[in-house]
């Protein structure tokens, strides 16, 4: 176990949205910043979300005008700062009497217009289903508005790159393992989850950004430090084949009360979700059952034309979301607002209760407001117009098509996805190649061996998951032999 003297200023512990938006801020503003994480960055609810950047049109019925203004302002300024991961997108929402009266819908969205200010995005609208609508005969009217879609776990990796460029030190694999402290100072072990090594770590302040483990990491290593109750939300998505071939999402009511978003991904699939239920036991072991696969089906099956089963599903996915503790009976009612407490003695520990991946910007900034008084030599506010690497551009349009005319040679779908994912940094991937044989190994569904190196050097890749499924969904189309060639040409790496 080594032993290292130096003093840094904040350790966060998670490598999610909110632990990466924290680090990113804290290292712009000066100060000395590492964060560790037990496993892949972005690898467990930040990588399991509906993708949607939005205010949470549902969340008025439960009053919180507070949180959806947040997350619309945020909504306007994470569509500037990311403009290659984060694109509008129109949403409809067909009309079931029995569930909620018109009245009541075109009053929420007035609402939602008006607190969103409507910066970039077109007004919401009422609207008469044509003969092609993709929805079931029955459906004759039904509303229409604008929210964005989000590449999730990319812009976990991208704002940790952005903390990297401020000289954060980002630490895969890493696991806060203990926790001291003494005269003011936290003396932190940490354990490389690869080798089982130690290093002694010392540092001012904590960030708990542990996600679903929040709670769990305040009673093993803070037990003298003051927590909240968590309520863990089970959320399960599932993909199918694409249910049809327009440019919308929609949002679709249940009898429950819930809603399920049916979402364009990926060019030739659906996505489908969430679920909400309460979750114990170990979040990374948290599975879609089949009740919960049958539940997104048949709310399908309910509106759409094209009929789904079980073995349409090509790929599902689930994650817990930490909650603060609520009383309601329905877990989609409990609220996806956050809290900060910042706790000063035996030394300063600032916990992140639960949040949303669109306000993760507005969070740190707060997190950082909270700290103000523990580093007063901190530099101001800067994230609000800070575009993440890659999202130097304006126009997604005009890049590919300068792409297009620099790179002739590259297949449209290739460069598409390039664009999408990583935005002006296509350059560096590009550079000196002249050919398609440049990129190297074709492991095929346009995954260069080019593209593969990249990622492990510079966005903290290592195995076939996080390449696959974290930095690209080209795992929806990998076949397993597919994936184990990949799996055997990074083991060699």
């Amino acid at each position: 176990m080594s032993e290292n003297s130096t003093i840094h200023d904040l350790l966060v512990i998670g490598g999610g949205i909110n632990g990466c938006g924290i680090a990113a801020d804290a290292a712009g503003r000066g100060l000395d910043v590492v964060l560790c994480e037990m496993g892949d960055l972005a690898s467990a609810t930040s990588s399991a979300s509906t993708k949607l950047i939005h205010g949470g049109l549902r969340y008025l019925e439960q009053y919180e005008f507070r949180l959806v203004r947040e997350a619309l302002a945020e909504r306007e300024v994470l569509l500037r700062n990311a403009p290659h991961i984060i694109t509008p997108m129109r949403f409809q929402l067909p009309h079931r009497p029995h569930l909620r009266p018109r009245w009541m819908i075109r009053a929420g969205l007035f609402l939602y217009d008006y607190l969103s200010r409507r910066v970039t995005l077109p007004a919401s609208r009422g609207m008469r289903f044509a003969d092609d609508s993709p929805l079931q005969p029955e459906f004759k009217y039904g509303f229409e508005y604008s929210d964005a879609w989000v590449d999730d776990a990319r812009l976990v990796v991208l704002v940790a790159t952005l903390a990297r460029q401020k000289s954060a030190q980002i630490r895969v694999h890493t696991k806060c393992v203990a926790a001291l402290a003494e005269a003011g100072i936290w003396n932190v072990t940490l354990q490389d989850q690869r080798t089982g090594t130690r290093q002694q770590l010392r540092a001012r302040a904590l960030i708990n950004a542990a996600g679903p483990w929040v709670g769990a990491l305040s009673a093993d290593l803070l037990p003298q430090i003051p927590r909240h109750a968590v309520r863990l939300v089970k959320g399960c998505h599932i993909i199918v084949p694409r249910l049809h071939d327009k440019p919308e999402a929609f949002l679709l009511q249940n009898s429950d009360g819930r809603v399920v978003f049916v979402i364009p991904y990926q060019q030739d699939y659906s996505l489908i979700g969430t679920t909400e239920d309460d979750f114990t036991g170990d979040p990374s072991m948290a599975q879609i059952s089949s009740w919960e696969t049958d539940y997104l089906i048949g709310i399908v099956n309910e509106c759409f034309r094209t009929q789904v089963s079980a073995v349409d599903v090509v790929h599902h996915f689930a994650g817990v979301r930490p909650l603060l503790g609520g009383e309601e009976e329905n877990a989609s009612k409990v609220s996806r607002d956050y809290l900060l407490e910042l706790t000063a003695e035996p030394a300063p520990v600032l916990t992140v209760y639960g949040g949303k991946i669109t306000t993760y910007r507005s969070l740190a900034e707060n997190a950082m407001e909270k700290l103000a008084s523990q580093f007063p030599h901190m530099g101001k506010a800067w994230t609000a117009k800070a575009t993440l690497p890659g999202g130097e551009f304006t126009s997604q349009a005009a890049l590919l098509a300068e792409f297009k005319q620099a790179w002739p040679w590259l297949p449209e779908g290739l460069l598409q996805r390039w664009v999408g994912s990583y935005g002006v940094i296509t350059r560096q991937l590009l550079e000196g190649c002249s050919t398609l044989s440049d990129l190297g190994w074709d492991f095929g569904h346009g995954l260069y061996a080019r593209e593969v190196d990249y990622l492990c050097e510079q966005e903290w890749a290592e195995c076939g998951d996080d390449i696959l499924w974290r930095r690209t969904k080209l795992g929806l189309r990998f076949s397993t032999v597919e994936s184990e060639v990949l799996i055997n040409y990074l083991a060699a790496r």
